[in-house]
């Protein structure tokens, strides 16, 4: 039973329950991802493991995540080497140590997750579409990867694509990515999600099975609107001027198509769409809205997102998700939450949480520092707040007090951890004693 069978005048959690309760329903369970980082950096102890070991690590924290139930694992793709990357003329993460992440072709890892497993779904969190060649190579790969996976008549597992412009900018440089004259320059920061937009379009329309042609496809046209400020604004205009050799600052800018091309279509072109799901990690409404006018496109939660943003992004998303993909529900945005649980034997529930908030604070903090000037410190601090710490019982409340009973959970529990043991003890955990404990109290 969903929350929209009622009346309901509140968002908070506590009065939807007792709404539930009253009526003589039982409070549904939350839905409970997985996020695999992969992230190849040194732990507490100074300790990188190896590639080989890494992947290791990755199969059997997912062979037990499979075991306990998780409905999706989510796994992080980058690109090339962040290392190398702190050599450049302009890096993007200068403090960051080892590497951002191992994955770097999702659709061969999703296939082999796959093979290892029974009941798991498999998402990437995120597919960079500039990169790697772009919309059309990226939607290639993805139409291939799922005519494989469907061969099978009783496979009915999902891929969740989760698709960007990738956070680490560096990853898409080499791809064509980068300003093409004075204008873009000026215009980058806000340009770039244009660019987003335009490569969206083509990979969207591609997976519908359109035959596309770049002249008809998103055409990004720069006004005020775009930017965060006036002087910012200004900046773009003046460039404008001087480029172009106008008399006057233009109240619109006509940018360039990135991708220049002819008819054409991928294939294969008959494989089972229902086994794919889309997911944006964007916030930009604008975004969100214009990609659910091509296909229903579902949008990533970061740990580090205010309340008020999550609110208004369902109430938008109720508004503006494609028909095709149904009536819009929580669980449709994931929420990505930093999991540090101790429930280690020999330990009492006082030092399992001492414990664990020292783990959280020495891992958060070597995070923070690796990526020292990318990110807002006032999202710092409400990513910590966001966390789940403690012992069973502390989690447990933390995920009632934090999470609405309809909300999906992308729990991150490899984060800065190398030792893989206590990885999946610590999903055994959350999956046997927080997770039940939850759902026993939502419903008493």
């Amino acid at each position: 039973m969903r929350s929209e069978d009622y009346v309901i005048l509140s968002n908070d959690s506590a009065t939807l329950v007792m709404m539930w309760l009253r009526l003589g329903r039982p409070v549904p369970p939350m839905d409970h991802d997985i996020f695999f980082s992969i992230s190849q950096t040194p732990d507490a102890a100074g300790q990188v493991p190896t590639e080989n070991e890494m992947f290791e690590h990755y199969f059997q924290q997912l062979e037990c995540a499979d075991r306990l139930g998780f409905g999706v694992g989510w796994i992080a793709q980058a690109h090339l080497s962040t290392e190398t990357q702190k050599s450049n003329s302009r890096p993007v993460v200068p403090h960051w140590q080892g590497e951002v992440g191992l994955c770097t072709d999702f659709p061969q890892l999703a296939m082999e997750s796959f093979r290892r497993t029974k009941s798991i779904e498999i998402g990437s969190a995120v597919v960079s579409i500039l990169a790697s060649g772009g919309p059309i190579a990226q939607a290639e790969r993805i139409a291939n990867t799922l005519q494989l996976h469907g061969l099978n008549p009783n496979e009915h597992r999902k891929l969740h694509v989760g698709f960007s412009a990738g956070r680490f900018e560096f990853m898409a440089r080499p791809y064509g990515i980068v300003p093409r004259n004075a204008v873009e320059e000026a215009a980058w920061p806000a340009l770039r999600g244009q660019i987003f937009m335009e490569a969206g379009d083509i990979f969207l329309r591609l997976l519908r099975g359109d035959v596309v042609n770049s002249s008809h496809t998103y055409e990004t046209i720069l006004t005020r609107n775009n930017f965060r400020s006036d002087e910012d604004w200004k900046k773009v205009q003046d460039a404008a001027v001087e480029f172009e050799g106008l008399n006057s600052a233009p109240e619109e800018i006509h940018i360039p198509r990135r991708y220049v091309f002819e008819d054409l279509k991928i294939v294969p072109s008959h494989f089972r769409r229902g086994l794919l799901e889309l997911v944006a990690g964007t916030h930009d409404p604008r975004a969100q809205t214009f990609l659910n006018s091509v296909l229903p496109v579902k949008v990533f939660n970061l740990s580090i997102t205010k309340p008020e943003v999550i609110e208004a992004t369902h109430a938008r998303m109720s508004e503006v998700f494609h028909p095709d993909g149904g009536a819009w529900q929580r669980s449709d945005m994931p929420r990505t939450s930093f999991v540090f649980l101790n429930a280690e034997d020999g330990l009492t529930l006082e030092q399992q949480s001492t414990a664990a908030h020292q783990e959280a604070k020495a891992a958060l903090g070597a995070y923070w520092n690796a990526l020292e000037g990318t990110i807002d410190p006032s999202k710092v601090s409400n990513a910590a707040n966001n966390a789940l710490i403690g012992n069973v019982e502390e989690v447990a409340q933390q995920m009632i007090e934090r999470f609405h009973p309809e909300d999906r959970i992308m729990a991150w529990f490899d984060f800065f951890n190398h030792d893989s043991d206590r990885v999946c003890r610590d999903m055994e955990a959350y999956m046997e004693q927080v997770v039940p404990l939850v759902e026993a109290r939502l419903n008493r």
